[in-house]
């Protein structure tokens, strides 16, 4: 399986503090999520989220299939990083690295997924027409909506 990465960096003028209270609570997803993309939590929303932490997930991947995503929370460091990673979903790794840095007039913010597919060779092509370019699509509807919400620095 090969192993593929995914980073992006963005800076908003807002405090460590604020961005912290928006990406540690799991409920804030959907707002950053593209519609087409019909994410939903299945389960109980807890306001912040804490190492150990089990979220559960239905995510379109295709038109008209969706799929349950499970993910666990490996390490949180407040005000620092958090790490999620997939336990059952799409994908046949997931490792998500989020990271917050104070920088003078805001922060910013990174992002670093390492992701494999499942399906050998299929999965490869795979990967080359859909799976790549919907994170890309996916990442920058995110990038979006953040500057929408809180602004360019």
């Amino acid at each position: 399986m090969k192993i593929h990465t995914l980073q992006q960096e963005q800076r908003l003028p807002i405090s460590l503090e604020v961005a912290w209270d928006f990406f540690s609570s799991p409920a804030n997803l959907n707002a950053i999520t593209p519609p087409e993309l019909g994410f939903e939590i299945t389960s109980e929303p807890e306001q912040r989220m804490y190492e150990g932490q089990i979220i559960t997930y239905r995510i379109g991947v295709a038109p008209g299939v969706k799929l349950n995503w499970v993910t666990e929370i490996k390490c949180v460091e407040q005000g620092r990083v958090f790490i999620d990673e997939q336990r059952f979903g799409p994908y046949k790794f997931w490792h998500h690295r989020h990271e917050f840095e104070a920088i003078p007039g805001g922060v910013l913010m990174r992002d670093k997924v390492h992701y494999g597919l499942p399906f050998g060779p299929f999965g490869a092509i795979g990967h080359v027409l859909f799976v790549k370019p919907k994170l890309k699509r996916i990442f920058s509807f995110r990038r979006g909506m953040l500057e929408k919400r809180f602004g360019v620095l």
